[in-house]
């Protein structure tokens, strides 16, 4: 009869099973062992797999005046002690496998793997501390450390004029502004090849439908890249973007900045005699490069109008608007998506709104801009340019005409 109970006992339990917690466990057996009357705590351990001393419990909790809060498994303080609080030499031992340190230390091998759970239980287990990598996670935690990313945030050296050159440029942009001349940041987004690559970040689509890309990044020679050259007009909070196909040269910069002032910058400050430009040290529109100040010239000429040209110091380029005020924005319109063609790119640029009013304008520029074009010295000779006081090779002032003009 016993054996047959003992049976019975065990498909109840092993029915409840999935729903029963640890504290439930106990008190289902505790019923079991009041029902089954003399010998049920024997039979009801070897039934349930429960020890005695957990089903002793259970019987202490049912008779204790006290009631234990429904929402907790035991009482408090119970359970096994924690690794954090009872071995202060594996804690220590995790603290040095994960400490910072320069990497080259040969006696820090694990420091040149990836520090995941896994590798780190095994290390404490060679040095004699057996965890599981729950136990790992929890130790980490109890000593202060996550996982984390690298974060940009080191700008290397700085130039001494840093900063001075922040306060002049933002001192012109003001008074060009009181004067209601346009200023403007110009410079060249990451060039994006063009076909069914994939394109960081996310975007809703039907479950388990994501769009299918390629499995490799390799550029496709009939379809090509684009190369988007951005110009953000920071009065009007408004973006215009050249997407080119050919190379990202001086004259691609300055033809992108020629067609936004016969689509939108005249129209708008039809007054203005001058314009302000802001730009990176380097690229298509460094300092340094001598076709971009030619192209300038070409423009100051054509249209009648002065250049005023401010470069950001070398390696401050995040500082430039255009990059978190246009850039940043286009980025968050095509995440996720493949950009499949020159179509989808000009028509994702254009359709980039913000919450602050900002809109954008984009065309395609399928024109050819030849790489490498020399500037001679005696077409340098030619400019008419103007240094500023303060760092004249950041900035100056090409002024229309042929024939330079005297310094004030």
């Amino acid at each position: 009869m016993g054996i047959i109970e003992e049976q019975e006992i065990r498909e109840r339990y092993d029915l409840l099973y999935p729903h029963l917690n640890e504290r439930s466990r106990r008190l289902f057996a505790v019923n079991e062992v009041i029902a089954y009357g003399r010998g049920g705590l024997a039979a009801v351990s070897r039934a349930t797999g429960l020890a005695r001393s957990t089903i002793l419990r259970g019987l202490d909790e049912v008779d204790d005046d006290e009631v234990l809060d429904p929402n907790r498994i035991r009482r408090p303080g119970g359970g096994r002690r924690e690794v954090a609080k009872t071995n202060l030499e594996a804690m220590e031992c995790l603290g040095k496998l994960v400490e910072p340190s320069e990497l080259g230390d040969p006696m820090r091998a694990l420091l040149w793997t990836s520090k995941s759970l896994d590798k780190l239980a095994v290390a404490l287990e060679e040095a004699g501390h057996r965890v599981s990598t729950h136990t790992v996670r929890k130790m980490l935690t109890e000593i202060g450390y996550s996982r984390q990313p690298n974060r940009k945030s080191l700008e290397g050296k700085q130039h001494q004029d840093r900063d001075a050159q922040f306060e002049h440029i933002n001192a012109e942009a003001i008074a060009f502004q009181e004067g209601n001349a346009p200023v403007i940041s110009v410079d060249t987004k990451k060039k994006e090849l063009i076909g069914s690559f994939k394109n960081a970040g996310t975007d809703y689509r039907p479950a388990g439908c994501p769009d299918e890309v390629l499995t490799h990044d390799f550029i496709d020679r009939e379809k090509g890249k684009a190369i988007p050259y951005g110009i953000y007009d920071i009065g009007a909070n408004q973006g215009w973007v050249s997407v080119g196909v050919d190379h990202d040269t001086a004259e691609f910069a300055v033809a992108t900045i020629s067609r936004w002032w016969c689509d939108v910058g005249k129209p708008r400050y039809s007054n203005a005699k001058r314009i302000m430009v802001t730009a990176d040290a380097g690229g298509s529109n460094g300092y340094r490069l001598r076709l971009w100040k030619l192209e300038l010239q070409k423009f100051a000429d054509e249209f009648g109008i002065a250049v005023t040209v401010c470069h950001f110091p070398p390696g401050t380029s995040k500082w430039n608007k255009v990059e978190h005020r246009l850039f940043s924005q286009i980025t968050q319109t095509w995440r996720g998506k493949p950009l499949t063609s020159r179509a989808v790119v000009v028509d994702l640029i254009g359709n980039t709104r913000t919450k602050t009013g900002l809109t954008v304008k984009c065309v395609l520029d399928e024109r050819t801009y030849e790489p490498g074009t020399k500037v001679s010295n005696a077409q340098m000779k030619s400019l008419n340019i103007n240094g500023a006081e303060f760092h004249p090779e950041w900035n100056y002032t090409i002024l229309p005409g042929n024939t330079k003009k005297p310094k004030p």
